[in-house]
């Protein structure tokens, strides 16, 4: 049954969790690399992962023997080297010319937009909420997530060379720390907890 309270909640939750504002100095820099981001396949890769994790999410990872913990750890990791590699200005992850619009797909849909962290969270709410108003929250999200991509040329021009640079520096750091948290919850989570 459709709730509006519950999709406000789900939506609030899923927006913190994929940080898509916080991504924009990673996706202008990906862009800067590879040339061009596909907004609207970047949107529907995350937007299929998501869906399909709500509905068959557990069962995935169980098929394969992945616990939900594992495919955090893996996800933190993909964020720490892109935290790595935002504020050292190494290139970890290096553009393939013949396979551009695959910098859509990997790390944009995943694991920037439907990483472990907002897999995890979707996986989580199911028990708090209902598995309607939950899809109903990503696709808001998605909706959202889609004219961020879109905007970020005229974002990269209003902030300007020196204002990506510090954004970009300053969102590494919590890159760098979101990593850090995911991968010791998960790795050590008697310890944490």
């Amino acid at each position: 049954m459709i709730d509006f309270k519950q999709i406000l909640s789900v939506s609030l939750i899923l927006f913190s969790v994929i940080d898509i504002l916080g991504s924009i100095p990673i996706i202008i820099n990906l862009r800067k690399k590879v040339g061009h981001i596909q907004s609207e396949k970047a949107t529907l890769a995350a937007g299929v992962l998501m869906i399909a994790f709500l509905l068959v999410g557990k069962s995935i990872l169980s098929l394969f023997g992945i616990g939900v913990e594992d495919f955090a750890i893996a996800g933190a990791l993909i964020i720490f080297a892109l935290g790595a590699e935002m504020i050292l200005g190494i290139e970890l992850f290096k553009p393939d010319p013949e396979a551009t619009s695959s910098a859509s797909i990997v790390p944009i849909a995943f694991p920037l937009i439907a990483g472990a962290g907002t897999l995890t969270t979707i996986l989580t709410l199911k028990a708090e909420f209902e598995q309607v108003n939950i899809a109903i929250g990503i696709l808001l999200n998605l909706i959202f997530v889609y004219i961020v991509l879109k905007s970020t040329t005229w974002l990269e021009r209003k902030l300007g060379k020196t204002g990506v640079d510090v954004l970009r520096r300053i969102f590494g750091i919590i890159l760098l720390s979101i990593a850090v948290k995911i991968f010791k919850s998960n790795a050590f989570p008697i310890a944490v907890g």
